[in-house]
C-alpha cells in the first residue's frame, strides 16, 4: 500500500487531486522559494523539487506505516514577454498584472515533483521524476472598472498572476492552447501519466 502526500496549501490543487481519485494528505512544505532561476518553466521545477524534497525530509523523520510514501511537490508561475508573475503585493500590483495581460496571450507553468520513499530494513531509499507543463492563454480587453471591481472580489490576491480561471476571471477568457488544469494550478492528466509510466518501467 502506498501513501500518497500533497505537499501543498492550495485549495485548488486539493479539489483537481481528490476529482481525479488521488486518497491523499496534505502536508505543508516551508521550503525557501527565493530563487536566481530566469526560464520560468525551469524555475517552477527547481520551486517543486524544493517543496517536495522539503515535505519528504519531513516524512521520513515522522516515519509511516505503509509501503511506500509518494510525494508531489507543485509549482505554478505565469510568464507574459518572459517577465515572471507571482502572486500580487496588494492591490495595485494586482492591477498592474491584470492591465498588463489584458488582450495579450501569456503562459502558465506549472512544475512537479514526485518524490517516493521506500523503507527497506531500517533504510529510506528514494527516487524522484521532475516535470513541467506550459499553457497559453489570451485575455479579452479588459476596461479600468472590470479590473478594479474584479480585485474588490478578492480573488486575485492569492493566485500567480492576479486571477484564477476557474473563478471569476473566466468571463476575461478569450482562448487557452493547452492544459486547461494546469492553469488552475495541477496538470493532473500529465501527473496520473507520469505515475502510470513510471509503474510501468518498474
Amino acid at each position: 500500500m502506498e501513501k500518497i502526500v500533497l505537499a501543498s496549501s492550495s485549495p485548488r490543487r486539493r479539489e483537481l487531486m481528490a476529482r481525479a481519485g488521488f486518497r491523499f494528505e496534505v502536508i505543508v512544505s516551508e521550503a525557501d522559494e527565493n530563487i536566481e532561476v530566469e526560464a520560468p518553466d525551469r524555475m517552477v521545477e527547481e520551486l517543486s523539487k524544493r517543496k517536495a524534497g522539503a515535505v519528504a525530509e519531513l516524512v521520513k523523520t515522522q516515519g509511516f506505516a505503509e509501503d511506500s510514501v509518494l510525494i508531489v511537490g507543485a509549482d505554478t508561475m505565469v510568464s507574459i514577454d518572459g517577465k515572471k508573475l507571482g502572486k500580487p503585493a496588494g492591490e495595485a500590483g494586482a492591477e498592474a498584472m491584470l492591465k498588463e495581460l489584458s488582450s495579450r496571450t501569456h503562459q502558465v507553468y506549472t512544475g512537479v515533483t514526485l518524490i517516493r520513499i521506500k523503507k527497506e530494513s531500517g533504510h529510506f531509499s528514494q527516487e524522484s521524476r521532475t516535470f513541467s507543463e506550459g499553457t497559453d492563454v489570451s485575455f479579452y480587453p479588459m476596461t479600468e472598472r472590470e479590473i478594479c471591481d474584479y480585485i474588490a472580489t478578492g480573488e486575485p490576491m492569492d493566485k500567480a498572476g492576479a486571477y484564477g480561471i476557474q473563478g471569476k476571471a473566466a468571463i476575461f477568457v478569450k482562448g487557452i492552447r493547452g492544459d486547461y488544469n494546469n492553469v488552475v494550478g495541477l496538470p493532473i492528466a500529465r501527473l496520473y501519466q507520469e505515475l502510470k509510466s513510471w509503474k510501468e518501467k518498474k
